[in-house]
């Protein structure tokens, strides 16, 4: 038989008698455990109200002192026991103010870091403000919900700013889109998120990026705040094929590879295909990037090419326009090519936001789209404690390849 493992003191041990007297259930100890709190801050503010006035209650000590209490405010503090009535001690100058319930606080840390918890979780101000009366019996307007989770703002602004790695492996880049309010009208809002695999081999999210639109000049500023932040190198850097990307990376960083998602690349190579062409084709776009090497790959390429050609033009325009970057992972043994074949990292990450967004349909500004997909991060990232599959391997070749990198 299990032992428990919440071993009790003698004081607690002491409490746990004292709720248990006339209590018949968990609603019984739930209000002795209020008032209980309740009790235990009103103590703390009084031996506050004594520092301050530097003498006991009663004592004649502060006869003719110049200062003296003066009766009592009342408020409600809504804490982990619920709203709870506090009697607030004042003093006849005015200069009382405590540290453990401070002026207009009207809520304990406990209760924001639920709140936050709650947003983070894809909740709306809605859906908080609901639970928190149905748990708390109190109400929490909307208005007060958005200044608790406005409070992270500047934490946001100091993640996204914050020292990053010299060097980086692998880079994914990617975009998921959100529906934003803007001069009255609803607009689709890009949130563009820069996924990194370190030297460790461990993955992290190197920032996010809020647009309207990609353009070289906005992935410029991008590749500029990496290397602010200190980045010096990134050996390959995956996506699909975002407008001006590669571009601005490469006037950055020049030494970067790019590699095409070939997923993305098979995806929209079978958009316009009739339905009962679908099967043969994947299986011959599968021979193309699943061949041993680069001569096999643009032998299959030429096979394709035969085949299909006429009937399906466009495939074959979209795969010769993007041949050397579709194929750079040729260049690199097996425990390389399958961390970089596809922008899987990436878009698992994304759909993991989705999950923790997708209660809410329209984001009222930027800031809010910020909040939540910050908050949706730190969840997300708290799993990510081991390196990516077969690592091991991946860091022996990536110092075979780059080595004179390494060193530099």
């Amino acid at each position: 038989m299990r032992r428990s493992k919440n071993i009790l003191t003698e004081e607690e041990m002491a409490l746990v008698n004292l709720l248990m007297q006339d209590c018949q259930s968990t609603g019984d100890i739930q209000t002795k455990l209020k008032r209980l709190f309740a009790g235990t801050i009103e103590q703390m503010l009084e031996a506050e109200m004594e520092e301050h006035l530097g003498y006991e209650k009663h004592s004649k000590e502060g006869d003719n002192c110049g200062n003296s209490r003066n009766g009592y405010n009342h408020k409600s503090i809504i804490s982990d026991y619920g709203s709870s009535e506090i009697a607030v001690p004042r003093d006849r100058n005015g200069g009382f103010e405590p540290k453990v319930l401070e002026k207009h606080q009207t809520r304990t840390d406990e209760i924001e870091q639920k709140i936050l918890a709650m947003y983070a979780k894809g909740m709306s101000q809605r859906d908080i403000e609901d639970n928190l009366r149905e748990i708390y019996g109190a109400d929490i307007p909307q208005s007060l919900i958005s200044k608790i989770t406005d409070k992270i703002l500047p934490e946001v602004n100091e993640w996204q700013n914050r020292p990053l790695d010299a060097i980086y492996p692998i880079i994914y880049f990617d975009g998921i889109v959100f529906k934003s309010r803007k001069d009255n009208q609803i607009v689709n809002k890009c949130v563009y998120s820069v996924l990194g695999v370190g030297m460790d081999g461990h993955k992290d999210i190197l920032g996010t990026w809020i647009s309207e639109n990609e353009s070289a000049s906005f992935w410029a500023g991008v590749a500029s705040d990496l290397k602010k932040r200190g980045v010096i190198d990134i050996f390959i850097a995956c996506h699909d094929n975002l407008k001006g990307l590669g571009e601005a990376i490469n006037a950055v960083f020049p030494r970067t590879k790019h590699q095409l998602c070939i997923v993305h690349q098979v995806r929209n190579s079978i958009k316009f295909v009739s339905y009962k062409d679908r099967k043969p084709i994947c299986a011959d776009l599968k021979k193309i990037y699943g061949a041993v090497n680069l001569d096999d790959a643009e032998y299959a390429l030429e096979e394709f090419r035969e085949k299909w050609v006429k009937k399906y033009p466009a495939i074959l325009r979209s795969w010769d326009e993007n041949w050397a970057e579709l194929t750079t992972f040729f260049e690199y043994p097996q425990e390389i090519r399958h961390l970089i074949y596809t922008n899987n990292a990436v878009e698992a990450y994304h759909r993991m936001v989705r999950k923790f967004t997708k209660s809410k349909a329209i984001f009222p500004t930027d800031d809010s789209i910020r909040k939540v997909v910050y908050l949706s991060v730190k969840e997300i990232t708290k799993k990510w404690t081991m390196p990516v599959r077969d690592w091991g391997m991946a860091h022996s070749q990536f110092a075979i390849f780059f080595a004179e990198r390494l060193v530099a």
